[in-house]
């Protein structure tokens, strides 16, 4: 049977992924409720598997700002290799590493087989990713035509904790951090991950006005979604739209069938769900 959908957004909660989360896995657990027991890279396949889907797998570090090592890059490419059939590995890079950040940009691309960077996280990150010291890396990334997804609008990293962990959501704002890179990099396809919100609107505004620019709908139960969301999504930029859950955060059958009750014209559902997707990752899919 063939591929039904591609998940852009999705995390590995391996042993090596929880260990790389430091305190954030204790206070995402509170925070979303459930503990997330491991699953490893085998079983997370087959479970895609299972669904007739791929997944794109997600990788992030802060180990400049936290000093915890992340999930190394090869360790997604791995995983790439294993299940081909079911992952796209996306490469974790630390922008205030400048020159070692740009060298691995070029090796996740030519070493490692990576399709793209993310997720970058400016708010866990501490970085505004307009800032021309990190131009070099957005132009690294459009030299190997890498894909670049950002993590966009408030974040369950350092949620409903004193000062939030100290992680400060304006990093998140889409307009003017994302909007700038779109428009000095034409060139690079960016993601900005989840509705973004309390900026969901700016986000919609770029994909509107930037053409090399995406959002997918990870991290927020559709149920949720303002209707402007919806509106959009079923019209003008439909074509800009992609389907992530962001799990283990939100379960993927939940996302399913909360998606399945909202009023997408059933072309746009197939967009939504794949034809975007192959297009931006340059897919075949049967």
């Amino acid at each position: 049977m063939g591929i039904k959908a591609i998940d852009t957004h999705v995390h590995l909660n391996d042993e090596a992924a929880i260990k790389a989360k430091g305190a954030r896995h204790e206070q995402m657990t509170r925070y979303f409720g459930r503990e997330r027991k491991p699953v490893s890279i085998d079983e997370l396949a087959d479970q895609y598997r299972a669904r007739n889907m791929m997944a794109v797998l997600v990788n992030s570090t802060d180990v400049t700002s936290s000093g915890i090592p992340p999930v190394p890059n090869d360790h997604i490419a791995d995983a790439v290799r294993k299940h081909p059939d079911v992952f796209i590995g996306l490469g974790a890079i630390d922008p205030w590493q400048g020159k070692l950040a740009q060298d691995e940009i070029k090796r996740c691309a030519e070493e490692l087989g990576l399709r793209g960077l993310g997720e970058l996280n400016p708010g866990r990150q501490y970085f505004a990713p307009n800032e021309p010291r990190f131009y070099p890396l957005w132009e690294e990334a459009a030299k190997h035509k890498l894909v670049v997804l950002f993590h966009g609008g408030m974040m369950g990293a350092g949620a409903g904790t004193p000062g939030g962990m100290g992680y400060k959501l304006k990093y998140g704002r889409p307009i003017p951090h994302l909007d700038d890179i779109a428009a000095d990099f034409p060139e690079l396809k960016i993601i900005g991950a989840h509705p973004s919100w309390p900026w969901q609107e700016e986000s919609l505004a770029i994909a509107r006005h930037k053409s090399n620019f995406y959002i997918d709908l990870s991290g927020w139960a559709p149920k949720y979604w303002p209707q402007s969301l919806v509106h959009y999504a079923n019209t003008i930029i439909q074509d800009k739209v992609l389907f992530g859950s962001d799990w283990p955060a939100l379960g993927v059958e939940r996302w399913l069938e909360e998606f399945e009750q909202l009023p997408f014209k059933p072309e746009v559902r197939q967009k939504i769900m794949l034809d975007n997707a192959t297009k931006l990752w340059g897919l075949e899919v049967s």
